[in-house]
């Protein structure tokens, strides 16, 4: 059987996961020049991958990670299904569980299985994984592609490996991430396989 490999790739670095700022899919915002770094080390460890596409959300932050993969020439489309979660009203602000009652809960609420909750005006896990099940199956339905690069968002990113693996949206924060890490699946006999978990050895430590 043919095997289709995944690349999924988490943006790289901006400031405001520097100042711990929720951004989610309401806040636009741009690499740092650590992100830009981080960039740049993953196109110098991939840039003779054989990628057929590249696929990014709608986000600038995800186009700038892969930009030289797109410069390159390579066929991109870049979805809404692969935005990141909105978190409503609190996007733009400092929030910690530690520090934010309501954001604490509603952490606590996924992890107990209540993928329904979710913070005012936000999004929740299920709404999420709704919008990216269309994608999933554009991925299926286009098995000449055998290597695709794929850059989206943490929370995003927790979902749709919940969702390849079948795994119930609980189990999300069990994927650990942080910034331009790579996850690599095999897709063969229609099931996926993890074959690289949180993956940052192509990233040098910040200079």
């Amino acid at each position: 059987m043919p095997i289709q490999q995944l690349y999924l790739l988490r943006h790289g670095q901006t400031d405001f996961n520097v100042q711990g700022i929720v951004q989610g899919s309401g806040i636009n915002s741009d690499l740092n020049a650590r992100g830009r770094e981080q960039a740049a080390q993953f196109w110098a460890a991939y840039k003779d991958t054989p990628f057929a596409r590249v696929y990014t959300s709608k986000l600038k932050r995800t186009h700038q990670s892969v930009q030289q993969f797109i410069e390159k020439g390579l066929p991109h489309e870049s979805h809404a299904a692969l935005n990141e979660i909105s978190w409503g009203t609190r996007e733009g602000s400092r929030i910690t569980p530690q520090e934010d009652a309501e954001y604490g809960r509603v952490l606590d609420a996924w992890r107990a299985g209540d993928d329904h909750a979710r913070l005012p005006g936000g999004e929740s896990p299920t709404e999420v994984a709704a919008r990216q099940r269309p994608f999933i199956e554009l991925l299926q339905s286009r098995p000449q592609d055998e290597r695709v690069l794929v850059c989206l968002h943490g929370r995003a990113l927790r979902v749709l490996l919940c969702q390849l693996m079948g795994y119930p949206l609980r189990c999300m924060d069990g994927f650990e991430h942080q910034n331009l890490c790579l996850y690599k699946l095999h897709y063969t006999d229609s099931r996926y396989t993890i074959r690289n978990f949180l993956d940052v050895s192509h990233l040098a430590p910040a200079q």
